[in-house]
């Protein structure tokens, strides 16, 4: 039976030689206790191992995992729980890390991409700090620059594309010539963007995307050549790109900018203040990005000095760059570095709790690994086969991770692209798996190193003990402790940033927005607006009316924006915000002019959102449409019409704080022409809930650019009349684009959907945390209980009540629970200030969650030590002590 038990002792594996190295480290380890010397052996066992012949190293190795195997099998509800407690671990990890690894640390997937950098510019005194630039700008910094080899233009528009079935409204990126050469982009057909494309009055062309192209032409290889028509005019298909990321943002289609109708204009290209294109640029070799920011702000400084009233000193006009990776991931950084942290504590507290279960396996497995002693297997031998079972254990644990990993990582992708455009790079690939190897030969490290530690009893002791554990050291139980107010502290932070998340999610849920978005529903239509302005505006007015006309319909409006949407959301108030001035009030030397953002809107726009009037009135049919009655403005204003806006509160607030808004004027050209404010309403939250309201004026839809946007409430469900609303708008424009259609209530759940999946993706790491820990307590009080059955038993022999013993073991567990609340309390509170950032109206060492953390920890560890508790109460005492 032994023989069959250990097949091979060590002088077969080992040779004599090693033999009594080992034996004689055994004495040294014994009679020092010193985890150094167990260390050195572990490192000299491994060397031995590989200092032995390959084919006797292979049949060892299959000998010990064939062992481990068996004992596995024997012990399957160990293997269980402990395999599926590390797989959630690791599987957490890898996952998490995968989206670190992609979005932060791996380099752009362009040649030389650390030397792409981006170019902004601020107005640090009105507050703006992403300015987009001009076409006078952008030549400035081109023609001037001694650091930047090649300096690029991007914005986005959106047209319509005719030509391949139904009007569709396209994405379209309006980038300069250079603009592939600069990312080094080989197209995967045709060619990219030639000098000539921009050339004034060239022959309008495309690229595709990779993605637009497979999924609207089914990935025709026949493409390049092809015409469809946009903006009036036919458009050829000169290249297809191949599956990168779009930077800075996903596009259908490119076009150069001499297509675009606006970036194309005269009146555009002359004017230095129109300013709508985002800049990137390539180094010079041998020009570091601290070279570059100072080349800008030296060529910026000039640029004040030579324009100083576009570049006025109240506005403190500056310019600088930033490398590209780094702005990419600016925003997705601090909530993917605190989820990889969390994830980590689930690892740890994972790690720990197996630990202690190796520990607790070791107690019963004493009198075994006494015998093999016994029988001639030195401390080598013995440390190498539990460092194979431990291997075992984490390698299977890995692969079950890695299964999780697999299958969540869809949902961490879309998380991602809320947060960053890299997110579409995400994968597992090379550095992820490693990753999971790493984690799971780490933990096996770990596990046999403290297998080896409880291992280290007295071998006559073990042998003369009758009882399974009985030779169990005081040391294994104190590294039990540990590990047990170790998972507690761990748990503790994970629970109290979870809490602190969950706290600011509904603190934003409880936010007002400032309308009523139930029951109404949103598109993005793209009319065909080529044509003169009254024409389109009649078209507008007869889409409403038609659009009112359908069962169910109470009210209409079109607007430039509606709140809260997702475009708008991710470009953020001061994206949207332009510079006016207030006639009759000038500005104190340092002052920074009023900004804010512009919305065009037709007159139900507020009844429709139920926007409440505060001053004033709203607008009617007749506002600004001077040319219904005379050829010029002077002569509609003669007929009693006048350009006018309204203003929110918070606009009142900052212009008008002591006085009444109404007939007070702004200008938006310097003075060249005015409007009236003829009404104020309150304050809508159009940039995010969690977002301070944005001072804003609105202008009717007969004054600003074309209004896209088409808001309908209705008397029930709105998604049950949206295709009857789509209908009505191709009966009166059949070549509109409609896409983008949810109700508001969708885009309000959507606009906090990255700190609720935080939020979630935290709830769940406390979650596993908070399991483990308890499932650890109760496992650790279970054997604590095994080992002191009898002296529980003598106890009650003596005449101990069942209630001191069940008191007993519950003040041993939750004496250990409180220090590790103690310890986690201490940490939490340097710790979550870390996600400082990501909170809303809640304060990093809020009161109210520590307290609630606490208990939950305490009440979790009092109902797993329950049953341990409860059973040692209940030992018979005679055959406590007859079984010893």
């Amino acid at each position: 039976m032994l023989v069959r038990l250990f097949p091979s002792d060590f002088r077969t594996n080992y040779g004599g030689e090693m033999e009594n190295v080992f034996r004689q480290q055994h004495s040294e380890i014994e009679e020092e206790g010193s985890l150094m010397k167990l260390l050195q052996l572990w490192g000299e066992t491994i060397a031995g191992i590989f200092a032995t012949a390959p084919r006797q190293h292979w049949d060892i190795l299959k000998r010990d995992v064939a062992y481990t195997l068996r004992m596995m099998r024997k012990n399957a509800g160990f293997t269980v729980l402990a395999v599926v407690t590390l797989a959630l671990g690791i599987g957490a990890n890898t996952a998490i890390f995968s989206v670190v690894q992609s979005v932060l640390l791996r380099p752009l997937p362009y040649a030389e991409g650390q030397q792409l950098v981006v170019l902004t510019q601020q107005a640090k005194k009105s507050g703006l700090e992403d300015i987009k630039f001009s076409v006078h700008e952008i030549e400035d910094y081109r023609q001037q620059s001694r650091t930047l080899a090649a300096v690029a233009e991007h914005h986005a528009m959106s047209f319509i594309l005719y030509g391949h079935g139904d009007p569709d409204r396209v994405r379209s990126a309006v980038v300069s010539a250079n603009y592939f050469d600069l990312f080094a982009v080989t197209p995967l057909l045709g060619r990219t963007f030639v000098p000539g494309d921009d050339a004034p009055g060239a022959p309008p062309v495309l690229i595709l995307s990779n993605q637009y192209w497979k999924t609207k032409f089914g990935a025709d290889p026949g493409i390049v050549g092809k015409v469809f028509e946009m903006n009036d005019k036919p458009h050829t298909v000169v290249g297809v790109l191949p599956s990168l990321p779009q930077y800075p943002s996903e596009s259908d289609v490119y076009m150069p900018t001499s297509a675009c109708p606006f970036r194309s204009s005269e009146s555009f290209i002359s004017n230095r203040d129109a300013r709508m294109m985002t800049v990137f640029a390539r180094l010079h070799s041998g020009f570091t990005a601290s070279q570059a920011a100072a080349d800008v702000a030296t060529i910026s400084s000039r640029l004040r000095a030579a324009y100083p009233r576009s570049y006025p000193e109240t506005m403190g006009y500056a310019a600088e760059t930033s490398p590209l990776q780094e702005e990419l991931t600016r925003h997705a950084r601090p909530t993917l570095l605190v989820l990889l942290a969390a994830a980590g504590f689930v690892l740890l507290i994972a790690c720990a709790n197996v630990a202690n279960l190796m520990l607790a396996r070791m107690s019963r497995r004493e009198r075994e690994l006494a015998v093999r002693t016994a029988l001639g297997a030195g401390r080598g031998r013995l440390l190498r086969q539990l460092l194979t079972e431990s291997f075992v254990l984490a390698l299977m644990a890995g692969t079950l991770g890695l299964l999780f990993a697999f299958n969540s990582l869809h949902l961490l992708t879309d998380f991602a692209a809320r947060l960053t455009p890299r997110a579409h790079e995400i994968k597992i690939d090379g550095p992820v798996l490693g990753f999971a190897l790493l984690a799971a030969f780490v933990t096996s490290i770990v596990f046999g190193t403290l297998s080896a530690l409880a291992a280290r009893a007295n071998l006559s002791s073990s042998l003369k003990e009758g009882t399974p554990g009985a030779g169990t050291t005081r040391q294994a139980g104190t590294v039990r402790n540990v590990l047990i107010v170790g998972q507690v502290a761990f748990s503790f932070m994970l629970l109290a940033g979870a809490g602190l998340m969950l706290r600011s999610l509904l603190q934003i849920l409880q936010v007002d927005p400032g309308f009523a978005p139930q029951h109404v529903l949103a598109m993005r239509t793209t009319f065909n607006s080529s044509g003169p302005r009254r024409e389109f505006v009649a078209v507008i007015n007869k889409t409403l009316a038609q659009v009112q006309a359908q069962p169910g319909v109470q009210s209409a409006a079109f607007s430039s924006i509606y709140p809260l949407e997702p475009e708008v959301v991710a470009q953020g108030a001061q994206g949207m915000a332009a510079e006016f001035q207030v006639e009759g009030r000038e500005l104190a030397a340092g002052e920074a002019p009023p900004a804010g953002s512009f919305t065009v809107v037709s007159p139900d726009y507020f009844r429709t959102l139920g926007i409440p009037l505060k001053e004033g009135r709203m607008f009617t049919e007749r506002d600004g449409a001077w040319w219904q009655v005379s050829s010029s403005p002077e002569g509609a204003l003669a007929k009693g019409f006048s350009a006018v806006a309204m203003i929110n509160q918070a606009m009142k607030h900052r212009l008008f704080p002591n006085e009444s808004a109404l007939n007070k004027r702004i200008s938006l050209d310097g003075g060249d022409s005015w409007l009236v404010i003829v009404g104020v309403v309150g304050d809508v939250k159009e940039f995010g809930l969690d977002q301070p309201a944005a001072p804003e004026v609105f202008y009717p839809q007969t004054e600003g650019p074309n209004p896209t946007t088409l808001i309908v409430r209705t008397a029930s469900d709105p998604s049950a009349v949206a295709d009857a609303i789509v209908r009505a708008v191709h009966e009166i424009a059949p070549q509109t684009a409609v896409s983008h259609v949810l109700t508001l209530e969708h885009a309000r759940a959507e606009s906090v959907a990255s700190p609720r999946v935080t939020a979630g993706l935290l709830s769940l790491f406390a979650g596993l945390a908070l399991f483990i820990a308890g499932a650890g307590i109760g496992g650790t009080m279970a054997l604590t209980v095994t080992q002191r059955t009898k002296e529980i038993g003598v106890r009650l022999a003596l005449g101990a009540p069942p209630g001191n013993i069940l008191r007993m073991v519950l003040k041993q567990a939750m004496a250990l629970a409180g220090l590790g609340v103690v310890l986690g309390l201490l940490w939490g509170l340097a710790l979550t200030r870390l996600i400082k950032s990501l909170l809303f109206q809640v304060k990093p060492g809020d009161p109210a969650t520590f307290f609630a953390v606490a208990a939950v920890l305490l009440i979790t560890a009092a109902i797993a030590s329950y049953l341990p508790a409860r059973r040692a109460a209940e030992v018979d005492p005679l055959s406590a002590v007859r079984s010893e």
